[in-house]
């Protein structure tokens, strides 16, 4: 027992050490740079800034208003007031600690592990050019460290009067920049740009399981070796996930689900259970959430508004039956479920209650096709995001995914824990049981509902947030005939359809709905992607499927890209960002291979050394951070590069075994002292972490 509460303690305090923060190109609303429409005149920032015309002019009227006699200091003041149109800004200015009156400041000339192509003590050049010139509304006030803003009816102030010295006026406002944050250092932020990184020489993979064909894969939230499987029909399985080299075959017992909604789910081609997310807190309350289809016809409980309504400009009388039925007869549900008190604690349970708890979210949709489905926890909000597809009418007639008072084509962020009164979402015009967290975008963009998170999306299938950096949410999104494409959310993000599909400019055939034009919007580009042309001269037959950032050292020429696949295709792409945290990726196929121990023989195509992976449905990622895919052929998992003969120049040098999670019992095997101590533990290395 003792073996097991040390290999569980010291388990528990590793998943507590802090991810390095992330440096993807955001602005201080954490909003995606944009090309403005009109270049910026005062600022020296082009390309993709975080400032329109509008704001370009308010700073130079605000550098104008300090009357700064000295032409050096003003230099650097106006390159500091500028640093918000920088594409960095987020970083720059620290948002995650709170808003700031100017950026952080470099001051150290040692950045040996800097993201950084250059060094700079710019916190001291400040310091020597300003010390003896007077600022009117100085932003480098005492009271404004640490807080946005600048003194209003100030008088002139010199640094000296607001400091004692530089080095006290250097440690308010200066930092250093590392792998994972950046330092202002005067110009724009550049990065080091190593080259276009060589491709992994292949994907090994093992055949772990058989079976049912599973649509989601969602790790056990308590941490340990088990993961949810669930089906379109609407099963879900808790499973055990074997060892790295063990031999072992993924440990699930098809006869004994651990939930059954087939009753409720309404399951054909396009339909089904398409979505699963546990609650951040399962283990202690047990919430877990599906998301599926019904059938109002065959279920008087699937009931809910039509998204074609007057809202947004569409008749339901006037849409034609798509396969003979009828425009809003099958819905989109998201619904609360539980695990309590089917078990003494919520982690220990086997089993989960198949009658609705809540019902969270329902829309009518207007066709069969294109409804998205997945929901996730967003790892750093604990929102729920939900990815809605456009709703399946051909060239998005209705323009449901442009307009912002329609749900289709948007990814949605809505509150789970704090839910409303009956009156109150009727108040609202909210679409179920939540509420809105304070920060969605509607608050800076009134035009839009105020669930709405990003939108312009035809169908996003499998989206996923990076382990080690949240704010890389990837959300694939599947084309209609040319292109299939990954993005990068961010919030308030427009990723065009049905303006652009992908990159390229789209002719609807019909638009009863109406237009926008591409002048009107600001669109965000994929950041990978391919032609339908690519891998089908026809232009048919594709459907991208999202992945996950590899984090595993299991493969460690593996480690950081990102991997997608194709459902058609039987194909496999690993995305490189080149440069580091700068968002923009280096695409490449990746050869795979079925190691020769599999536990279960793989397929392989015919006259071919590759497996048949058929139909790639989904991607997957457990508590190790280990990588998955789940296809018509059974559950792969991505593995030593050596199993399959793959050369590998770190595998023997760098790579670390994984701890093995303590089996899914541990935690309630201790005794209530030994439980006590850990979380003391947990605490105490909690608060070490944070003041490391």
């Amino acid at each position: 027992m003792d073996g097991v509460f040390i290999t569980l303690l010291l388990f528990s305090l590793s998943l507590l050490l802090p991810h390095p923060s992330s440096s993807l190109p955001l602005c201080t609303d954490l909003r995606a740079p944009l090309i403005p429409k009109t270049p910026l005149t005062f600022c020296p920032y082009n390309g993709r800034v975080c400032c329109d015309s509008a704001q370009d002019l308010q700073l130079q009227k605000q550098f104008e208003a300090m009357n700064i006699s000295d032409s050096g200091c003003g230099s650097v003041v106006k390159s500091i007031l500028c640093a918000m149109c920088d594409q960095f800004s987020a970083q720059l200015f620290d948002v995650e600690s709170g808003p700031r009156p100017v950026p952080v400041l470099c001051n150290s000339s040692v950045l040996a592990n800097s993201s950084l192509s250059k060094t700079s003590d710019f916190c001291s050049s400040v310091w020597e050019k300003c010390q003896n010139v007077a600022i009117i509304n100085s932003p480098f006030a005492p009271s404004l460290q640490g807080r946005g803003g600048v003194p209003q009816n100030s008088t002139s102030s010199k640094l000296t009067d607001l400091w004692q010295s530089k080095s006290d006026f250097c440690h308010a406002f200066g930092g250093a920049s590392d792998d994972g944050s950046f330092c202002f250092d005067g110009e724009p932020v550049l990065l080091n740009n190593t080259g276009t990184p060589l491709p992994p020489k292949g994907l090994c993979l093992e055949k772990i399981g058989s079976g049912s064909l599973y649509l989601n894969m969602v790790p056990h939230p308590d941490g340990t070796n088990r993961a949810f499987f669930s089906d379109q029909p609407g099963k879900v399985w808790l499973a055990t996930i074997p060892e790295q080299d063990s031999g072992e075959s993924l440990g699930l017992d098809e006869s004994t689900p651990f939930v059954d909604l087939t009753d409720e789910v309404h399951y054909d081609t396009s339909f089904g259970m398409m979505g699963m997310a546990f609650h951040p807190n399962f283990s202690q309350n047990g919430r877990f959430f599906a998301s599926f289809n019904c059938d109002k016809v065959k279920n008087p409980k699937c009931t809910g508004r039509c998204s074609c309504n007057s809202d947004v400009n569409c008749d339901p009388s006037k849409l034609e039956p798509s396969s003979g039925v009828q425009p809003c007869q099958y819905h989109s549900v998201i619904a609360e479920f539980t695990a309590n008190g089917t078990a003494s604690e919520p982690s220990m349970a086997k089993s989960a209650k198949p009658l609705e708890v809540r019902r969270i979210f329902t829309i009518g949709l207007p066709s069969t096709s294109s409804h998205g489905g997945q929901i996730h926890f967003g790892p750093a909000d604990g929102y729920l995001y939900i990815m809605n597809g456009d709703g399946g009418l051909k060239d998005d007639a209705y323009n449901f995914a442009q307009n912002k008072k329609s749900l289709l084509g948007k990814i949605m962020r809505v509150d789970v824990d704090n839910t409303l009164s009956a009156a109150e979402i009727g108040d609202l015009g909210l679409w179920g049981n939540y509420s809105i967290p304070k920060d969605n975008p509607y608050f800076e963009d009134k035009e839009l509902q105020p669930e709405i998170w990003a939108l312009g999306l035809r169908n996003p299938w499998r989206c996923s947030f990076d382990s080690e950096r949240p704010s890389y949410f990837m959300c694939a999104d599947t084309g209609q005939n040319r292109y299939e494409e990954v993005d990068i959310i961010t919030k308030g993000g427009n990723y065009g359809w049905r303006i652009y599909e992908g990159p390229l400019l789209f002719d609807p055939k019909q638009a009863p709905g109406g237009n926008t034009s591409a002048d009107s919007i600001n669109p965000i580009f994929p950041v990978m992607g391919y032609n339908h042309s690519d891998i089908n001269k026809n232009e048919g037959s594709a459907a991208i499927s999202g992945g996950y950032f590899y984090r595993s050292m299991t493969d460690p020429c593996m480690y950081g890209s990102y991997l997608y696949g194709d459902l058609y295709a039987n194909a496999i792409w690993a995305a490189a960002e080149t440069p580091k945290n700068s968002g923009n990726f280096t695409t490449s196929t990746i050869p795979f291979g079925c190691a020769r121990d599999s536990p279960i023989q793989c397929t392989f195509k015919p006259s071919s050394t590759l497996p048949a992976l058929g139909y790639i449905y989904s991607f997957g990622q457990d508590n190790r951070k280990d990588v998955y895919i789940l296809t018509s052929s059974g559950v792969y998992r991505v593995v030593r590069p050596s199993r399959c003969n793959y050369t590998c120049s770190k595998e023997n040098v760098t790579a670390v075994a994984n701890p093995a999670p303590p089996p899914a019992s541990s935690f309630s095997q201790l005794t209530k002292p030994q439980k006590e101590l850990m979380l003391f533990l947990s605490s105490l290395l909690l608060l070490v972490g944070f003041i490391l």
